[in-house]
């Protein structure tokens, strides 16, 4: 497993394939996407795992987590998810936070997030906004 830096044309179809793939695959190209940092998860040359980031001042966003379902559970977006809380560590941000779908509420929970219990619903998916603090 490799982690490595990549375009943001590179998140797209696991956006798609995984987290959308009911909607027009321009509904996973987000405009800010030119702004953001992008990591993808390597096993044997192939992106199996993708993450985006978006830093604002002394805060990061991270949107789009998603992994091939052939590579789910195996502890993959556990790996990318520590690696983009050391980015965060290594920028000296303050705050980290994403907008999670509710069901997944718990994975980030276990990473030392929390939940702001602040909801809304897109495309019929419920999230809420979650966050870990940085700076303590």
């Amino acid at each position: 497993m490799e982690i490595k830096a990549i375009q943001a044309s590179q998140t797209w179809q696991i956006r798609h394939e995984v987290m959308w793939p009911d909607l027009p695959f321009q509904f996973v190209q987000l405009e800010e996407d030119n702004s953001g940092f992008h990591f993808g998860v390597f096993e044997n040359d192939k992106l199996v795992s993708i993450i985006s980031c978006f830093i604002e001042g002394k805060e990061m966003q991270f949107r789009k987590l998603a992994t091939l379902t052939a590579h789910q559970g195996k502890g993959i977006a556990s790996h990318l998810l520590e690696y983009i809380l050391q980015f965060a560590k290594d920028r000296h941000l303050e705050k980290v936070w994403c907008n999670a779908r509710t069901n997944k509420k718990s994975f980030y929970e276990k990473f030392g997030m929390k939940d702001t219990f602040k909801t809304f619903i897109k495309a019929g998916q419920e999230f809420t906004i979650m966050e870990i603090n940085l700076s303590k």
